[in-house]
């Protein structure tokens, strides 16, 4: 066993020093991810960074797409035993103040991308629940996620070219979460006996006086298997930012509509509905802005794929048109979109920005999709 000194705080939750896990499990993962998005939806920032204790690996990447393109930079090598330190290569990510304020640093010229940017939050951390699917006898996912809306301030530079980012003009999420899903190379394991496929929803949406959220996971027939929604208050002065779940009001199981890109796998037009237990309704029409890869931070990327071994250290950069991909290639499936949504209250109508993040792999009857990889009618 391996002391570090995260050992000296009384945060153990098994029996074993902090360095090992309480699962061998090769897919447990620990991880930061973040986004940031201009109001009017003319560029977005995305940041990734995760620790795989039983690979030990830790990789990060920094992502940007604005006027149609989108450029990102890559780390991976070695996790330290010091949990405390999230760094790899040019990629950083401080905590100033635990759920208070995180910096994100970049840098990166040789490879085209420097950043140095502070995130603060508008709201608590907001525990969504947890993420349970189960695959025959395997776990594929079994995690818990936090997801906190807020602002950023800071720069980028983009190829020399500068990116201005303004607390009053950026909005975006943190989300924290850890436990088991499927990264690295995978162990050969008997064929499953069930289809693959996967349906996931998820939309954190910031409102002048509040935000809410909605995520769900569904199976190929449209059987819900994770959901949640929730309307989630402002911070005021001096209030908390962890343990005021209380404040949060909670929506049955978010209800959707989706129209399809033709031929892709891809929104054009959503509609969520979110019912309350006091017999309230709120239904909120999503139109997207802007499309970013989560590949650009490492999702279902072909060469930068979360928890790879790329030896003692390794980093790279890719750029591309977001007009010239290939919206059916797999690796292209996994996306956020900024959108402008919209819903209608008694005053008039509301306007809020926000995203929502797609994944859809394999049929999916209620929204018309009928093979694995094909493209709606």
């Amino acid at each position: 066993m391996t002391i570090t000194p995260l050992d000296d705080y009384p945060l153990h939750q098994v029996p074993l020093p902090v360095a090992h896990m309480g699962t061998s499990d090769p897919n447990h993962y620990d991880r930061y991810w973040f986004n940031g998005y201009d109001i009017d939806g003319e560029w977005y920032i995305g940041v990734a960074m995760g620790v795989y204790p039983n690979r030990g690996v830790i990789d990060a990447a920094f992502s940007v797409v604005r006027d149609g393109t989108q450029a990102s930079v890559f780390a991976s090598g070695r996790a330290p035993l010091d949990r405390r330190e999230t760094k790899i290569g040019p990629i950083s990510i401080e905590v100033i103040e635990p759920l208070r304020a995180n910096r994100i640093r970049v840098d990166a010229d040789h490879l085209g991308i420097t950043a140095d940017l502070v995130w603060e939050p508008r709201t608590i951390a907001h525990e969504e629940p947890r993420q349970t699917l189960v695959r025959g006898q395997q776990a594929m996912l079994d995690s818990t996620r936090f997801t906190q809306w807020g602002t950023w301030e800071g720069n980028v530079a983009v190829n020399g070219v500068p990116l201005e980012v303004r607390r009053d003009r950026c909005r975006g999420t943190k989300d924290r979460s850890w436990g088991i899903r499927p990264v690295g190379d995978q162990v050969t394991t008997a064929p499953s006996t069930t289809a693959p496929g996967i349906f996931f929803l998820w939309s954190p949406v910031h409102w002048e006086d509040r935000c809410t959220h909605a995520m769900l996971f569904e199976g190929p027939d449209g059987s819900r298997l994770v959901a949640s929604a929730a309307s989630v208050p402002l911070l005021g002065e001096g209030d908390p930012v962890y343990g005021a779940e209380h404040t949060v009001t909670h929506a049955y199981e978010p209800l959707y509509k989706l129209r399809w890109r033709s031929g892709t796998r891809r929104m054009e037009e959503a509609t969520f509905t979110l019912n309350y237990p006091d017999g309230r309704s709120e239904q909120f029409v999503y139109e997207p802005l802007l499309d970013f890869q989560m590949k650009g931070i490492g999702y279902t990327n072909p060469e930068w794929a979360h928890g790879r071994w790329h030896g003692e250290y390794k980093e790279g950069s890719d750029c591309w048109k977001s007009a010239d991909l290939d919206l059916l290639d797999i690796t292209n499936f996994h996306c956020q979109q900024v959108c402008r949504v919209t819903y209608m209250e008694q005053t008039g109508e509301r306007t809020g920005i926000g995203v929502l993040e797609q994944l859809v792999i394999g049929p999916h009857a209620p929204t018309g999709l009928t093979d694995f990889m094909g493209g709606a009618p």
